[in-house]
Protein backbone atom coordinates (compact mmCIF):
# COMPACT_ATOMS: atom_id res chain seq x y z
CA UNK A 1 0.00 0.00 0.00
CA UNK A 2 1.24 3.48 -0.84
CA UNK A 3 -1.68 5.85 -0.23
CA UNK A 4 -0.42 7.08 3.16
CA UNK A 5 -3.85 7.56 4.74
CA UNK A 6 -2.46 5.84 7.83
CA UNK A 7 0.24 8.45 8.37
CA UNK A 8 -1.80 11.14 10.22
CA UNK A 9 -3.19 8.49 12.59
CA UNK A 10 0.17 7.00 13.61
CA UNK A 11 1.52 8.34 16.94
CA UNK A 12 5.14 7.40 16.24
CA UNK A 13 5.05 9.08 12.83
CA UNK A 14 3.53 12.16 14.48
CA UNK A 15 6.40 12.19 16.94
CA UNK A 16 9.29 11.82 14.47
CA UNK A 17 7.93 12.62 11.00
CA UNK A 18 10.09 9.82 9.60
CA UNK A 19 8.68 7.44 7.00
CA UNK A 20 10.28 4.40 8.60
CA UNK A 21 8.34 5.15 11.81
CA UNK A 22 4.99 4.93 9.99
CA UNK A 23 2.83 1.88 9.18
CA UNK A 24 3.61 2.32 5.48
CA UNK A 25 7.31 2.45 6.21
CA UNK A 26 7.22 -0.59 8.47
CA UNK A 27 5.27 -2.61 5.92
CA UNK A 28 7.91 -1.72 3.32
CA UNK A 29 10.59 -3.02 5.68
CA UNK A 30 8.63 -6.21 6.34
CA UNK A 31 8.17 -6.74 2.60
CA UNK A 32 11.89 -6.28 2.01
CA UNK A 33 12.67 -8.92 4.66
CA UNK A 34 10.03 -11.29 3.25
CA UNK A 35 11.48 -10.86 -0.24
CA UNK A 36 15.00 -11.39 1.14
CA UNK A 37 16.08 -7.98 -0.02
CA UNK A 38 16.85 -7.06 3.60
CA UNK A 39 18.26 -9.12 6.42
CA UNK A 40 16.77 -9.10 9.91
CA UNK A 41 18.99 -6.56 11.63
CA UNK A 42 19.03 -4.84 15.01
CA UNK A 43 17.65 -1.75 13.27
CA UNK A 44 14.71 -3.75 11.88
CA UNK A 45 14.05 -5.26 15.31
CA UNK A 46 14.09 -1.84 16.96
CA UNK A 47 11.62 -0.48 14.42
CA UNK A 48 9.18 -3.34 15.06
CA UNK A 49 9.53 -2.70 18.78
CA UNK A 50 9.03 1.05 18.35
CA UNK A 51 5.58 0.45 16.86
CA UNK A 52 2.86 0.79 19.52
CA UNK A 53 0.65 -1.80 17.88
CA UNK A 54 -2.25 0.58 18.54
CA UNK A 55 -3.89 -0.41 15.22
CA UNK A 56 -5.08 3.11 14.42
CA UNK A 57 -3.69 2.47 10.95
CA UNK A 58 -6.14 -0.42 10.44
CA UNK A 59 -9.06 1.92 11.06
CA UNK A 60 -7.67 4.45 8.58
CA UNK A 61 -6.71 1.93 5.89
CA UNK A 62 -9.21 1.92 2.97
CA UNK A 63 -7.91 -1.44 1.74
CA UNK A 64 -8.25 -3.32 5.03
CA UNK A 65 -4.59 -4.28 5.35
CA UNK A 66 -4.24 -6.76 8.23
CA UNK A 67 -1.49 -4.90 10.07
CA UNK A 68 -2.08 -6.92 13.26
CA UNK A 69 -0.94 -10.16 11.66
CA UNK A 70 1.93 -8.44 9.84
CA UNK A 71 3.30 -6.91 13.03
CA UNK A 72 2.94 -10.05 15.14
CA UNK A 73 4.58 -12.13 12.40
CA UNK A 74 7.45 -9.65 12.06
CA UNK A 75 8.06 -9.62 15.80
CA UNK A 76 8.00 -13.41 15.92
CA UNK A 77 10.52 -13.46 13.05
CA UNK A 78 12.78 -11.09 15.00
CA UNK A 79 12.65 -13.36 18.04
CA UNK A 80 13.37 -16.51 16.04
CA UNK A 81 16.36 -14.82 14.41
CA UNK A 82 17.98 -14.23 17.81
CA UNK A 83 19.21 -10.80 16.68
CA UNK A 84 18.13 -9.13 19.94
CA UNK A 85 19.02 -11.97 22.30
CA UNK A 86 21.15 -11.20 25.34
CA UNK A 87 21.43 -13.26 28.55
CA UNK A 88 19.45 -10.64 30.49
CA UNK A 89 16.70 -10.25 27.90
CA UNK A 90 16.39 -14.00 27.41
CA UNK A 91 16.03 -14.54 31.15
CA UNK A 92 13.41 -11.78 31.56
CA UNK A 93 11.30 -13.15 28.71
CA UNK A 94 11.55 -16.70 30.05
CA UNK A 95 10.71 -15.65 33.62
CA UNK A 96 7.70 -13.51 32.67
CA UNK A 97 6.16 -14.88 29.48
CA UNK A 98 7.57 -18.39 29.61
CA UNK A 99 6.94 -19.11 33.29
CA UNK A 100 5.09 -16.57 35.45
CA UNK A 101 2.25 -15.75 33.05
CA UNK A 102 1.78 -19.41 32.11
CA UNK A 103 1.11 -20.49 35.70
CA UNK A 104 -1.95 -18.73 37.17
CA UNK A 105 -1.40 -19.98 40.72
CA UNK A 106 2.19 -18.77 40.68
CA UNK A 107 1.08 -15.39 39.31
CA UNK A 108 -1.49 -15.12 42.09
CA UNK A 109 1.16 -16.00 44.66
CA UNK A 110 3.36 -13.20 43.31
CA UNK A 111 0.34 -10.90 43.48
CA UNK A 112 -0.38 -11.88 47.07
CA UNK A 113 3.21 -11.21 48.11
CA UNK A 114 3.09 -7.80 46.44
CA UNK A 115 -0.23 -7.07 48.20
CA UNK A 116 1.36 -7.89 51.57
CA UNK A 117 4.31 -5.66 50.72
CA UNK A 118 1.88 -2.82 50.03
CA UNK A 119 -0.63 -3.19 52.90
CA UNK A 120 1.93 -3.84 55.66
CA UNK A 121 3.58 -0.48 55.02
CA UNK A 122 6.84 -1.88 53.68
CA UNK A 123 6.35 -0.18 50.33
CA UNK A 124 5.67 3.18 51.99
CA UNK A 125 8.71 2.80 54.26
CA UNK A 126 10.87 1.65 51.34
CA UNK A 127 10.02 4.82 49.47
CA UNK A 128 10.20 7.15 52.46
CA UNK A 129 13.69 5.93 53.36
CA UNK A 130 14.68 6.39 49.69
CA UNK A 131 15.79 2.78 49.46
CA UNK A 132 14.56 2.81 45.87
CA UNK A 133 17.88 4.49 45.05
CA UNK A 134 19.52 1.10 45.63
CA UNK A 135 17.54 -0.48 42.80
CA UNK A 136 18.89 -0.78 39.25
CA UNK A 137 18.14 2.37 37.22
CA UNK A 138 15.37 0.93 35.04
CA UNK A 139 13.57 -0.75 37.95
CA UNK A 140 13.93 2.46 39.99
CA UNK A 141 12.21 4.38 37.21
CA UNK A 142 9.37 1.87 37.02
CA UNK A 143 8.82 1.46 40.77
CA UNK A 144 6.38 4.42 41.17
CA UNK A 145 4.12 2.76 38.59
CA UNK A 146 3.72 -0.44 40.61
CA UNK A 147 -0.02 -1.26 40.47
CA UNK A 148 -2.04 -1.59 43.65
CA UNK A 149 -2.99 -5.22 44.15
CA UNK A 150 -6.55 -6.00 45.25
CA UNK A 151 -7.14 -7.67 48.59
CA UNK A 152 -9.54 -10.18 47.03
CA UNK A 153 -9.05 -11.81 43.66
CA UNK A 154 -11.90 -12.71 41.32
CA UNK A 155 -12.53 -16.24 42.64
CA UNK A 156 -13.21 -14.81 46.09
CA UNK A 157 -15.54 -12.07 44.87
CA UNK A 158 -17.43 -14.00 42.19
CA UNK A 159 -19.08 -17.42 42.67
CA UNK A 160 -18.47 -20.03 40.02
CA UNK A 161 -22.08 -19.64 38.92
CA UNK A 162 -23.87 -16.29 39.30
CA UNK A 163 -27.60 -16.75 38.78
CA UNK A 164 -29.50 -14.37 36.55
CA UNK A 165 -31.72 -11.87 38.35
CA UNK A 166 -35.23 -12.46 37.10
CA UNK A 167 -35.72 -14.49 33.95
CA UNK A 168 -32.66 -16.31 32.65
CA UNK A 169 -32.16 -15.42 28.99
CA UNK A 170 -28.53 -16.31 28.37
CA UNK A 171 -25.68 -18.40 29.72
CA UNK A 172 -22.28 -16.74 29.43
CA UNK A 173 -18.70 -17.41 30.54
CA UNK A 174 -16.75 -14.59 32.18
CA UNK A 175 -13.02 -14.24 31.55
CA UNK A 176 -11.18 -12.85 34.58
CA UNK A 177 -7.76 -12.36 32.97
CA UNK A 178 -4.38 -12.29 34.69
CA UNK A 179 -3.43 -8.67 35.48
CA UNK A 180 -7.15 -7.89 35.51
CA UNK A 181 -7.64 -10.55 38.20
CA UNK A 182 -4.89 -9.16 40.46
CA UNK A 183 -5.39 -5.43 39.99
CA UNK A 184 -8.99 -5.00 38.82
CA UNK A 185 -10.94 -7.88 40.35
CA UNK A 186 -13.54 -5.24 41.27
CA UNK A 187 -14.15 -4.70 37.55
CA UNK A 188 -14.68 -8.45 37.10
CA UNK A 189 -17.11 -8.44 40.03
CA UNK A 190 -19.02 -5.50 38.56
CA UNK A 191 -19.14 -7.26 35.20
CA UNK A 192 -20.70 -10.37 36.72
CA UNK A 193 -23.28 -8.24 38.55
CA UNK A 194 -24.24 -6.28 35.45
CA UNK A 195 -24.59 -9.43 33.35
CA UNK A 196 -26.78 -11.05 36.01
CA UNK A 197 -28.98 -7.95 36.11
CA UNK A 198 -29.54 -8.41 32.39
CA UNK A 199 -30.76 -11.98 32.44
CA UNK A 200 -27.43 -13.78 32.14
CA UNK A 201 -26.37 -16.81 34.13
CA UNK A 202 -22.65 -16.14 34.52
CA UNK A 203 -20.16 -19.00 34.74
CA UNK A 204 -16.75 -17.90 36.04
CA UNK A 205 -14.24 -20.79 35.85
CA UNK A 206 -11.77 -20.92 38.71
CA UNK A 207 -8.09 -19.97 38.30
CA UNK A 208 -8.11 -19.09 34.63
CA UNK A 209 -5.08 -18.93 32.37
CA UNK A 210 -3.60 -15.86 30.69
CA UNK A 211 -5.17 -15.41 27.24
CA UNK A 212 -1.77 -15.14 25.55
CA UNK A 213 -2.15 -11.61 24.19
CA UNK A 214 1.06 -10.53 25.94
CA UNK A 215 2.89 -13.34 24.17
CA UNK A 216 1.38 -12.86 20.71
CA UNK A 217 1.98 -9.10 20.74
CA UNK A 218 5.63 -9.65 21.68
CA UNK A 219 6.64 -12.33 19.21
CA UNK A 220 6.22 -15.42 21.42
CA UNK A 221 3.95 -17.38 19.11
CA UNK A 222 4.70 -20.76 20.68
CA UNK A 223 3.38 -19.80 24.10
CA UNK A 224 0.51 -17.85 22.54
CA UNK A 225 -0.62 -21.10 20.91
CA UNK A 226 -0.25 -23.06 24.16
CA UNK A 227 -2.30 -20.57 26.15
CA UNK A 228 -5.02 -20.36 23.49
CA UNK A 229 -5.44 -24.13 23.64
CA UNK A 230 -5.62 -24.03 27.43
CA UNK A 231 -8.34 -21.38 27.31
CA UNK A 232 -10.42 -23.44 24.90
CA UNK A 233 -9.96 -26.54 27.04
CA UNK A 234 -11.10 -24.58 30.11
CA UNK A 235 -14.13 -22.93 28.48
CA UNK A 236 -16.01 -24.94 25.87
CA UNK A 237 -17.55 -22.34 23.53
CA UNK A 238 -20.40 -24.68 22.59
CA UNK A 239 -21.78 -24.50 26.15
CA UNK A 240 -22.29 -20.71 26.16
CA UNK A 241 -24.18 -18.02 24.32
CA UNK A 242 -21.19 -15.71 24.71
CA UNK A 243 -17.71 -15.55 26.23
CA UNK A 244 -17.33 -12.18 27.92
CA UNK A 245 -14.14 -10.10 28.15
CA UNK A 246 -13.89 -6.71 29.85
CA UNK A 247 -10.26 -5.96 28.89
CA UNK A 248 -9.78 -4.45 25.43
CA UNK A 249 -6.32 -5.86 24.71
CA UNK A 250 -7.30 -9.35 25.78
CA UNK A 251 -10.61 -9.24 23.92
CA UNK A 252 -8.97 -8.23 20.66
CA UNK A 253 -6.59 -11.17 20.87
CA UNK A 254 -9.26 -13.63 22.05
CA UNK A 255 -11.35 -12.88 18.97
CA UNK A 256 -8.46 -14.03 16.78
CA UNK A 257 -8.00 -17.53 18.20
CA UNK A 258 -9.44 -18.81 14.90
CA UNK A 259 -6.57 -17.20 13.01
CA UNK A 260 -3.99 -18.19 15.61
CA UNK A 261 -4.92 -21.90 15.58
CA UNK A 262 -6.04 -22.17 11.96
CA UNK A 263 -3.31 -24.71 11.18
CA UNK A 264 -3.95 -26.83 14.29
CA UNK A 265 -5.99 -29.90 13.21
CA UNK A 266 -7.21 -30.58 16.77
CA UNK A 267 -8.21 -27.03 17.69
CA UNK A 268 -9.00 -25.16 14.44
CA UNK A 269 -12.75 -25.85 14.49
CA UNK A 270 -13.07 -25.19 18.22
CA UNK A 271 -11.03 -22.00 17.89
CA UNK A 272 -13.38 -20.79 15.16
CA UNK A 273 -16.38 -21.48 17.41
CA UNK A 274 -14.60 -19.70 20.26
CA UNK A 275 -13.89 -16.55 18.23
CA UNK A 276 -17.53 -16.35 17.18
CA UNK A 277 -18.63 -16.34 20.83
CA UNK A 278 -16.21 -13.77 22.30
CA UNK A 279 -17.78 -10.41 23.13
CA UNK A 280 -16.59 -7.34 24.94
CA UNK A 281 -18.98 -6.69 27.83
CA UNK A 282 -20.19 -3.38 26.35
CA UNK A 283 -20.70 -5.02 22.96
CA UNK A 284 -22.74 -7.82 24.52
CA UNK A 285 -24.89 -5.50 26.64
CA UNK A 286 -25.89 -3.45 23.61
CA UNK A 287 -26.42 -6.60 21.56
CA UNK A 288 -28.92 -8.04 24.07
CA UNK A 289 -30.59 -4.70 24.83
CA UNK A 290 -29.40 -4.00 28.37
CA UNK A 291 -31.77 -2.57 30.94
CA UNK A 292 -31.22 1.10 31.67
CA UNK A 293 -31.12 1.94 35.40
CA UNK A 294 -34.12 3.86 36.69
CA UNK A 295 -33.77 7.65 36.76
CA UNK A 296 -31.98 8.91 39.85
CA UNK A 297 -29.97 5.74 40.47
CA UNK A 298 -26.79 7.25 39.06
CA UNK A 299 -26.63 9.90 41.76
CA UNK A 300 -23.50 8.46 43.31
CA UNK A 301 -21.59 8.82 40.03
CA UNK A 302 -19.67 12.02 39.25
CA UNK A 303 -21.60 14.47 37.11
CA UNK A 304 -18.92 15.09 34.47
CA UNK A 305 -17.42 12.02 32.81
CA UNK A 306 -15.11 11.60 29.84
CA UNK A 307 -14.19 8.46 27.93
CA UNK A 308 -10.78 7.33 26.68
CA UNK A 309 -11.03 4.74 23.92
CA UNK A 310 -8.65 1.84 24.43
CA UNK A 311 -6.86 1.16 21.13
CA UNK A 312 -7.71 -2.53 21.01
CA UNK A 313 -11.36 -1.77 21.64
CA UNK A 314 -11.95 0.98 19.08
CA UNK A 315 -9.33 -0.06 16.48
CA UNK A 316 -8.84 -3.74 17.26
CA UNK A 317 -12.51 -4.64 17.85
CA UNK A 318 -14.24 -1.65 16.17
CA UNK A 319 -16.22 -0.99 19.36
CA UNK A 320 -16.70 2.70 20.01
CA UNK A 321 -20.38 3.62 20.38
CA UNK A 322 -21.33 0.88 22.84
CA UNK A 323 -19.44 2.09 25.95
CA UNK A 324 -20.81 5.59 25.34
CA UNK A 325 -24.36 4.25 25.15
CA UNK A 326 -23.86 2.60 28.53
CA UNK A 327 -22.52 5.79 30.08
CA UNK A 328 -25.34 7.90 28.67
CA UNK A 329 -27.88 5.45 30.11
CA UNK A 330 -26.82 6.35 33.67
CA UNK A 331 -28.72 9.34 35.00
CA UNK A 332 -26.86 12.34 36.42
CA UNK A 333 -23.85 11.56 34.24
CA UNK A 334 -22.80 14.15 31.69
CA UNK A 335 -20.50 12.61 29.09
CA UNK A 336 -17.99 15.05 27.64
CA UNK A 337 -15.89 13.99 24.69
CA UNK A 338 -12.15 14.56 24.85
CA UNK A 339 -10.00 15.45 21.86
CA UNK A 340 -8.08 12.58 20.24
CA UNK A 341 -10.10 10.07 22.24
CA UNK A 342 -8.96 7.27 19.89
CA UNK A 343 -5.25 8.10 20.21
CA UNK A 344 -3.05 5.76 22.20
CA UNK A 345 -2.27 6.75 25.80
CA UNK A 346 1.20 5.20 25.56
CA UNK A 347 0.55 2.06 27.59
CA UNK A 348 0.27 -0.36 24.65
CA UNK A 349 0.91 -3.56 26.58
CA UNK A 350 4.48 -3.25 27.83
CA UNK A 351 5.36 -0.27 25.63
CA UNK A 352 5.73 1.98 28.69
CA UNK A 353 8.50 -0.39 29.78
CA UNK A 354 10.25 -0.92 26.43
CA UNK A 355 9.82 2.63 25.04
CA UNK A 356 9.51 4.91 28.11
CA UNK A 357 10.24 8.18 26.31
CA UNK A 358 7.55 7.89 23.62
CA UNK A 359 5.16 6.37 26.15
CA UNK A 360 5.59 9.35 28.48
CA UNK A 361 5.06 11.80 25.60
CA UNK A 362 1.78 10.12 24.67
CA UNK A 363 0.74 9.91 28.31
CA UNK A 364 1.12 13.66 28.82
CA UNK A 365 -0.64 14.37 25.51
CA UNK A 366 -3.56 12.20 26.59
CA UNK A 367 -3.75 13.72 30.08
CA UNK A 368 -3.92 17.20 28.60
CA UNK A 369 -6.97 16.29 26.54
CA UNK A 370 -8.67 14.49 29.41
CA UNK A 371 -8.18 17.38 31.84
CA UNK A 372 -9.42 19.89 29.26
CA UNK A 373 -12.90 18.32 29.48
CA UNK A 374 -13.23 19.31 33.13
CA UNK A 375 -14.23 15.76 33.98
CA UNK A 376 -13.81 14.46 37.50
CA UNK A 377 -13.94 10.89 36.27
CA UNK A 378 -12.20 9.20 33.33
CA UNK A 379 -13.65 5.95 32.02
CA UNK A 380 -11.72 3.42 29.98
CA UNK A 381 -12.09 -0.29 29.22
CA UNK A 382 -8.55 -1.66 29.40
CA UNK A 383 -6.32 -2.32 32.43
CA UNK A 384 -3.17 -0.99 30.74
CA UNK A 385 -4.85 2.29 29.81
CA UNK A 386 -6.35 2.53 33.29
CA UNK A 387 -2.94 2.23 34.95
CA UNK A 388 -1.21 4.53 32.45
CA UNK A 389 -3.73 7.33 32.98
CA UNK A 390 -3.92 6.77 36.72
CA UNK A 391 -0.14 6.85 37.10
CA UNK A 392 0.05 9.99 34.98
CA UNK A 393 -2.58 11.75 37.09
CA UNK A 394 -0.78 10.78 40.28
CA UNK A 395 2.56 11.99 38.94
CA UNK A 396 1.08 15.38 38.03
CA UNK A 397 -0.73 15.74 41.36
CA UNK A 398 -4.28 15.44 39.98
CA UNK A 399 -5.71 13.33 42.80
CA UNK A 400 -9.29 14.59 42.31
CA UNK A 401 -9.75 12.73 39.02
CA UNK A 402 -10.71 9.06 39.28
CA UNK A 403 -10.30 6.38 36.61
CA UNK A 404 -12.90 3.59 36.29
CA UNK A 405 -14.28 1.04 33.85
CA UNK A 406 -17.70 2.01 32.37
CA UNK A 407 -19.23 -1.24 33.64
CA UNK A 408 -18.35 -0.25 37.22
CA UNK A 409 -20.55 2.83 36.94
CA UNK A 410 -23.41 0.75 35.54
CA UNK A 411 -23.06 -1.77 38.38
CA UNK A 412 -23.16 1.06 40.95
CA UNK A 413 -26.34 2.42 39.37
CA UNK A 414 -27.98 -1.02 39.54
CA UNK A 415 -26.93 -1.46 43.18
CA UNK A 416 -28.36 1.96 44.10
CA UNK A 417 -31.58 1.02 42.33
CA UNK A 418 -31.85 -2.24 44.27
CA UNK A 419 -31.13 -0.53 47.60
CA UNK A 420 -33.99 1.91 47.03
CA UNK A 421 -36.60 -0.77 46.35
Amino acid sequence: MHCGMCLPTCPTYAETGRERNSPRGRIALMRAVADRELNVTTSFAEEMSYCLGCLACTTACPAGVDYTTLLETARAHVESSGITATPKRTFVRWFTMGWLFKKPRLLRLAGRLLWLYQVTGFQRAFRKLRLTSLLPKRIRELEPSTPKIQRHFSDTLIPEITLARGEKRYRVALLTGCVQDLVFSDVNHATAQVLAENGCEVVTPRTQFCCGSLHAHNGDQENAHILARRQIDTIDPERFDAIISNAAGCGSHLKHYDRLLAEDPRYAARAKAWSLKVRDVSEWLIEIGFRKPHAGTGATAPHIVTYHEACHLCHGQKISKQPREILRAISNVELRECAESTWCCGSAGIYNITQPSTSAWLQMRKLGHLKATGATLVTTANPGCHLQIENGLRATGDTQIEVVHPVVLLAKAYRTEIARR
